[in-house]
């Protein structure tokens, strides 16, 4: 593969890279300490495989963490099933999204913590297992790992990508660094218009508008057994539930309580941290203002005195999001930019969001035109979005409607992404491992 000239801030950014490499040991015992690093499988985060290479075509799928994997997942099995020599490799950088993989990938697909970006770990990671396809999910861009692929001679392609109004200006500011990464890319598969117009810009090449990948995920699943014994503990009590909430949000929802408590004495919220290691200190600050918490982790039973019902469990969440028809969005009343409300959507819940939500631009805007979404533009507002759901049952019914049927409106981005993406692998007996 030629190699491409690099542009100055490349440059830089790579002298950098291994100029920090001293630093890596103490930074992943750091992490470690904290719960962020798998410690049996450290290595794995300095280029070391834990599993063989499999004979055959292989395809690299990198997602960032729980969301961009679950998305994926139908373009995984496509590939899977589209012929017996080809397997797949899946590498985020979470424990909670390798936890999550390792129940959900199927044969034939593996999980590796995706390398921390020096030179070195890359082409360790590389070499072992010389993938032919190497496909990107939204935007989470590995500078030495893209370079290091695309010189080895694999095709790269970004799917579902998305670039927000702030993450275009950062990379405006580096427009020559920008426009070298994604021309490495043989096309660049854009979840939005706003998005694919910004790649152009950039100086990515082939964009393609096909659609939001998260259009076509299948509704979460749950365990029918726990969703029957936790509907028989709830009984007939009015129930509503705060998804993907961050530091700060729950407090807000705890306020909210307290304020609908009023008029709904046997309310029961239920409570579900973006991440779960958080349930001890939203625990603690629920119990704090007097609420009865019962944490799921550590397996309480929901009581006629619960008030906030924890869900700080991986993997879950379509089990919580049956037990409720209302869903607040966490991540919209700070500075996360939203979370995914096609789950909540196609479980029947009608939908309240605040204001943030870089993430999901378009997607809560047709909620809200059909009717299917309350934007408050604060947390104040959250009790009475809740409280006039709660009061208009009817309501509520038509808004979930309407949030099923925007969920399923923009259907077959994971088909044409896939058309696109068949092309790029080798022929079968023409790929890295022949």
């Amino acid at each position: 593969m030629t190699r491409r000239p690099s542009s100055p801030g490349f440059v830089f950014y790579r002298l950098l890279t291994r100029a920090l490499a001293p630093a890596v040991p103490l930074l992943l015992r750091r992490r470690v300490a904290r719960g962020k690093e798998d410690p049996a499988r450290r290595g794995e985060r300095l280029g070391y495989a834990s599993q063989a290479r499999p004979q055959g075509r292989l395809v690299w799928f990198h997602a960032a963490s729980i969301g961009e994997s679950l998305s994926v997942m139908p373009l995984v099995e496509r590939f899977l099933a589209a012929a017996p020599d080809i397997s797949v490799l899946v590498t985020t950088g979470t424990v909670t999204s390798a936890k999550l993989m390792a129940e959900r990938l199927p044969p034939r697909a593996i999980h590796q913590f995706v390398p921390l970006d020096h030179p070195d770990y890359c082409a360790r990671f590389l070499d072992h297992w010389r993938p032919d396809l190497a496909i990107w999910v939204e935007s989470e861009f590995w500078p030495n790992l893209i370079a290091a692929a695309h010189m080895r001679g694999a095709k790269l392609a970004l799917v579902n990508a998305r670039i927000t109004e702030n993450s275009f200006g950062k990379w405006r500011r580096a427009s020559r660094f920008a426009e070298g990464l994604l021309s490495r890319f043989s096309v660049a598969m854009a979840q939005d218009a706003a998005s694919a117009e910004r790649l152009r810009s950039l100086g990515s090449q082939a964009v393609l508008r096909l659609g939001n990948l998260k259009h076509d995920a299948p509704p979460l699943a749950h365990d029918a057994a726990e969703l029957a014994r936790l509907r028989g503990e709830i009984g007939a009590r009015p129930v509503w539930i705060a998804s993907n909430t961050h530091e700060g949000e729950e407090r807000a929802v705890a306020d909210a309580h307290v304020q609908l408590a009023q008029t709904h004495p046997d309310l029961l919220t239920i409570v579900v941290p973006r991440h779960p290691a958080r349930g001890p200190s939203v625990a603690a600050e629920c119990r704090g203002l007097g609420l009865q918490v019962a944490q799921r982790s550590t397996g309480d039973r929901i009581a006629p005195a619960t008030n906030i019902y924890l869900g700080d469990t991986l993997g879950e969440m379509g089990l919580y999001y049956m037990l409720s028809g209302i869903a607040f969005i966490g991540g919209t009343l700070n500075s996360a930019g939203g979370h995914n409300p096609f789950e909540a959507a196609r479980l029947d819940s009608a939908l309240i969001a605040g204001p943030s939500d870089f993430n999901f631009v378009e997607a809560y805007a047709a909620f809200e035109k059909a009717n299917a979404m309350t934007r408050i533009a604060a947390a104040p507002a959250l009790a009475g979005a809740v409280g006039h759901l709660l009061a208009d049952e009817a309501l509520r019914r038509r808004m979930a409607a309407s949030a099923r049927a925007v969920a399923s409106a923009d259907s077959g981005a994971t088909s044409r992404a896939f058309e696109a993406l068949l092309p790029l692998l080798p022929a079968e007996g023409s790929g890295a491992d022949a």
